[in-house]
């Protein structure tokens, strides 16, 4: 028997498998495929104050090796999440964190301190890749001083585990987690998907109604693998990678970069049972290498 447990700070996980937020809903639309109380952790679809429709149409378009969304946030808006959606998934016997997404610092805010009152969600994850409104549309998470603004004034009002999700779209990433973890993060989850954009040459148009989205999927696992490694060498508290990771040896090549657990997007969409396949690999991987602990992966990378 191995141990597939992790700590991430006051987050215990069963094991390092999470989902990522955006490709898994609520979790409730992969209980045919999944046993949902298996996995490490789940993280539903952004959430924000108000109820948002997102973007128009077409807002997802295919790639060689993964996809780009401009899905906008499309979602209920948190009290509509805590009356109708929270109810339902609160059963769940597994780690529920709730992707927190604004567009002003008050809006972040207001969204977490509702979301603290929950019993059962012990964790969320900030969303700093939003577009800042008052800084005219500049991302929270591609600049610092804004990155620790939002960050420390949601610590304020949240006491319970929480993650920020770092964007790629920086010149230096390591120095952005670093700013995280000094306003009082818990963790750091990395890569969220980076600017891309299509083009249909025939209409010589472009293929998403937003012109650019966020290009996820395998195309991108060397960039976030890069990053992971980077950012994991700079904090001191955990990393959770993601970005492109398809099966076992993808989730194991992030720990060895140094994270300590890592959520699996994209390939939900070609595989729903890639979640507890990845589990299963990690568990075959630790047995042959004669390991006791999947806490035995993180960092490990000989280099």
């Amino acid at each position: 028997m191995v141990d597939l447990k992790v700590k991430l700070g006051s987050l215990e996980l069963q094991n390092p498998v999470m989902t990522a937020s955006g490709t898994y809903g609520y979790g409730e639309e992969y209980e045919d495929f999944v046993d949902i109380n298996r996995l490490g952790g789940i993280v539903v679809k952004g959430t924000t104050l108000h109820p948002r429709q997102g973007n128009d149409y077409p807002r997802m378009a295919e790639t060689p090796m993964g996809m780009l969304n401009a899905v906008g946030l499309q979602n209920v808006g948190v009290d509509r999440f805590i009356s109708e959606i929270y109810p339902r998934i609160k059963k769940y016997r597994t780690n529920i964190l709730v992707n927190v997404s604004g567009s002003t610092v008050e809006e972040y805010v207001e969204t977490a301190a509702k979301i603290n009152a929950l019993d059962h969600i012990p964790g969320i994850e900030l969303n700093i890749s939003c577009p800042n409104v008052k800084e005219g549309g500049m991302a929270f998470g591609t600049s610092c001083p804004s990155t620790i603004a939002v960050t420390a004034a949601v610590r304020e009002v949240y006491n319970k585990h929480m993650m920020v999700k770092l964007s790629p779209n920086v010149t230096n990433i390591a120095e952005i987690a670093l700013g995280v973890e000094s306003a009082g993060a818990d963790s750091v989850s990395l890569i969220n998907t980076l600017l891309g954009m299509a083009i249909d040459v025939e209409q010589r148009r472009p293929v998403l109604s937003t012109i650019t989205g966020g290009l996820s999927g395998a195309a991108v696992k060397p960039v976030a693998l890069r990053m992971v490694w980077q950012v994991a060498q700079a904090v001191k508290i955990p990393v959770v990678g993601m970005g492109g990771i398809s099966n076992a040896e993808d989730a194991i090549a992030f720990m060895l970069a140094g994270a300590s657990a890592v959520q699996i997007g994209t390939a939900n969409f070609i595989d729903p049972k890639v979640t507890e396949k990845v589990i299963a690999g990690i568990e075959d991987y630790l047995v042959r290498h004669n390991m006791t602990s999947v806490a035995e992966l993180k960092g490990a990378l000989q280099a």
